[in-house]
């Protein structure tokens, strides 16, 4: 059987704002993952609009499309191509789950939640003849989930192409997050087995991981025992996790001990009054700035989310989250315009309150203002937003955030990692082009391992001088 299975571009990535290295950092590892259930002898290509162009002269038997919100238009136009040319056409991912009826208009099948348990379910009904038009999961395991297909993943195109994921969803309950619509049904946080885990990492060749899970370390025992059996591998890794979990005692240290070198930390808002509206509950009364100050003394950077355009959001929050971010010496800094994706609580409240402009989903990209701010106007919104990212990403403010660090040698890091991301995009935009994104993997492991160094020497001069290594640092 001749499977091909397609990531399309999202409409963020081909507009006039797209940032290549963004869409280039991690490969497909969904499709991969879903591949590992199809025999030896069937024929399976992986192809990643973001890094390549599709080839759409081709006849393959089965097609298999991952949709995304902003992605959506372009994957119903490929499923209606190969449609048209005879092939069965299969679509899951967010949307899918989300707006069922719109997806199923240009699919022969449709798969909701997540594919564990459908997917194999799926393969054996169409060998046999008799797939059916919607499969939902309702079993939630990862026992027994085969190896992930990374021989098909082109990985010289990627940054990052030794993502993984070792857990599925989080346990937090956000309502602008799409978890929970798309875990409806069953189980929204469960892990692999930490052998499985361990197993899959040692496939990795290289130094360096990203793991993409939603919240590594949302289960503490099964994060404890994955940092406990990474320890001594050498690795250097990326991870997201939230301000809870890095104030948690213990953990943190076990995961730096492990590799971990930066952490996407969702601090979303500054404002009680935002976390209370949003049931962001593992924020409230969590202190931000100890939480930075852990994690660099700890030798690890930081990378921050924000999320603009809640009820308690003023046209005042652009400059007062830059300034705090800033001033707390954030290496990186991620913004977000406020977006009710459909079947989340956001959007059914922002629906009974009509406050929602329209449903094209192309703009659903949190970089563009879909319902009416309470406080703001949308044009305000949209302008405060990229008025943000120039503003925290302005070379003073680089310089400004790396003065925050006492040595010298802190202050460099953070200026290379920081500027390195946004201000030197043309270079990567033509390394990009030139489908060398992973020759620049040794410059990554580079600013990682100095982190790495620098807290080795840390520790070493605060056991010497007997004294706390905060007091160091």
């Amino acid at each position: 059987m001749h499977v091909k299975m397609i990531l399309p571009a999202l409409t963020e990535a081909i507009s006039p704002y797209f940032r290549p290295i963004k869409y280039s950092l991690f490969p497909p590892l969904g499709l991969a993952t879903l591949a590992g259930y199809l025999n030896e002898d069937d024929q399976v290509t992986i192809q990643d609009e973001h890094v390549e162009k599709l080839d759409l002269n081709d006849d393959p038997e089965l097609v298999v499309i991952q949709v995304y919100i902003t992605s959506a238009h372009r994957a119903y136009e490929l499923a209606d191509h190969y449609r048209a040319r005879g092939a069965y056409v299969a679509l899951g991912g967010l949307h899918v789950t989300s707006l069922p009826d719109e997806a199923a208009r240009h699919a022969d099948s449709i798969f909701l939640g997540p594919g564990e348990d459908i997917w194999p379910a799926f393969l054996s009904d169409y060998r046999q003849g008799h797939a059916a038009k919607v499969y939902t999961s309702q079993v939630r395991t990862l026992l027994g989930v085969p190896r992930i297909r990374r021989d098909l993943i082109k990985r010289h195109l990627y940054l990052v192409p030794n993502s993984i994921v070792v857990s599925r969803g989080c346990p937090h309950v956000c309502d602008f997050c799409y978890k929970e619509a798309f875990y409806k049904g069953g189980k929204s946080f469960y892990t692999l087995q930490i052998d499985d885990a361990l197993t899959e990492i040692h496939r990795l060749p290289g130094r360096h991981l990203y793991f993409l899970d939603d919240h590594l370390f949302g289960n503490p025992r099964f994060a404890g025992a994955l940092f406990d059996g990474m320890k001594g591998m050498g690795r250097l890794w990326q991870a997201a996790g939230t301000v809870q979990s890095v104030l948690r005692p213990g953990l943190l240290e076990k995961a730096v001990e492990s590799g971990l070198r930066s952490l996407f930390v969702g601090f979303e808002t500054l404002s009680t009054s935002n976390l209370q509206e949003q049931h962001k509950y593992q924020n409230l009364n969590r202190d931000y700035c100890a939480a930075i100050k852990r994690l660099h003394d700890l030798g690890v950077m930081v990378n921050g989310s924000f999320v603009f355009g809640m009820d308690d959001d003023d046209e005042t929050v652009f400059d007062r989250t830059v300034e705090w971010a800033i001033k707390q010496g954030i290496e990186t800094a991620t913004f977000h315009i406020l977006t009710p994706y459909p079947t989340t609580a956001l959007y059914e409240r922002m629906a009974q309150q009509g406050r929602l402009l329209h449903s094209n989903w192309d703009l659903y990209d949190t970089r563009h203002v879909v319902y009416r701010p309470a406080k703001l106007a949308p044009e305000a919104l949209e302008t405060g937003y990229w008025r943000a990212y120039r503003d925290f990403y302005r070379w003073s403010s680089i310089f400004q955030g790396a003065w925050t660090k006492e040595s010298w040698s802190d202050r460099l890091r953070h200026m290379a990692y920081a500027a390195g991301w946004k201000k030197f995009e043309p270079a990567w935009d033509m390394i990009i082009k030139a489908k060398r994104a992973s020759s620049m993997l040794p410059v990554l492991e580079t600013i990682l391992t100095s982190f790495g160094r620098h807290t080795s020497q840390i520790k070493g001069e605060a056991m010497s001088l007997k004294e706390p290594i905060t007091q160091e640092i």
